[in-house]
């Protein structure tokens, strides 16, 4: 679904419906089309969705941190004019979101995270000592899900491309490294925006023990479990994490 992206300067994304604007932010290893079923459901339950690039490959070397991350997503927001923003974010894009929150909260009206990191990282900062061997690259993919069949052959190859790439490679590194120093357990109990956390029972890669911690420290959480589920629940389980997604938001009146 998510083929025709827009570009205006430095920004490309994607956006479909109207209404309140959902900005949804793709993690490390994840591509735009991660999220096509919560596009398609929440653009025709009267919301605007929206999903920009992460400059992840992009920046120059020595800026390419979540904290520049997190600013080049509020410079969209304005861009955008969209005032106030529900941000949804899985795993790095989850902590972007967080820490977007923590920086610019007059920009946020509710959070979504899904196997974000920002408290504990499993897998990230890893230098892929084996990056030339695809059936390596191959198990790392499939250990992301519950049912390894979820990490298609296509999704194996874009990881592949991905980490023998060495433009690729060392923003990879540099950006998840970035991301274990930014630990967040100290800003999150002065963190108010409501917050909705769905988790995988089985993530492997921020284990559910993560999940509790995050529903611990944020003043304003709730948090939903879906089963059989591991590190990308809107990847695994779409139509369980959109009626999880859905029920908050309507029981929060966002």
């Amino acid at each position: 679904m998510i083929k025709n992206l827009k570009q205006e300067g430095k920004f490309n994304y994607f956006e479909v419906g109207e209404g309140k604007p959902i900005l949804i932010l793709h993690g490390l290893m994840g591509g735009l089309s991660n999220f096509d079923t919560v596009t398609s459901y929440f653009s025709e339950k009267g919301y605007h969705v929206i999903l920009p690039e992460l400059p992840i490959y992009t920046l120059p070397l020595l800026k390419t941190n979540v904290k520049n991350i997190a600013t080049y997503v509020k410079d969209f927001i304005v861009h955008k004019k969209l005032g106030e923003v529900i941000l949804l974010g899985n795993s790095l894009g989850g902590h972007i979101a967080l820490l977007c929150a923590k920086l610019y909260p007059e920009h946020i009206e509710a959070l979504v995270i899904t196997g974000s990191s920002g408290l504990y990282e499993s897998a990230m900062g890893e230098s892929y000592p084996k990056r030339g061997d695809y059936e390596y690259i191959k198990q790392k993919a499939e250990n992301v899900f519950y049912d390894p069949a979820v990490a298609t052959k296509e999704i194996v190859d874009e990881v592949y491309e991905t980490v023998n790439d060495r433009n690729k490679l060392i923003r990879t590194l540099a950006i998840a490294k970035s991301a274990i120093r930014h630990n967040m357990a100290k800003d999150l109990p002065k963190m108010n925006h409501p917050t909705c956390i769905i988790w995988g029972k089985n993530d492997q890669v921020t284990p559910p023990d993560v999940a509790e911690e995050f529903h611990q420290l944020l003043p304003d959480s709730d948090l939903y479990w879906i089963d059989e589920c591991g590190h990308a629940a809107m990847m695994e389980h779409p139509k369980e994490f959109n009626i999880h997604l859905n029920h908050w938001l309507t029981k929060r009146g966002i």
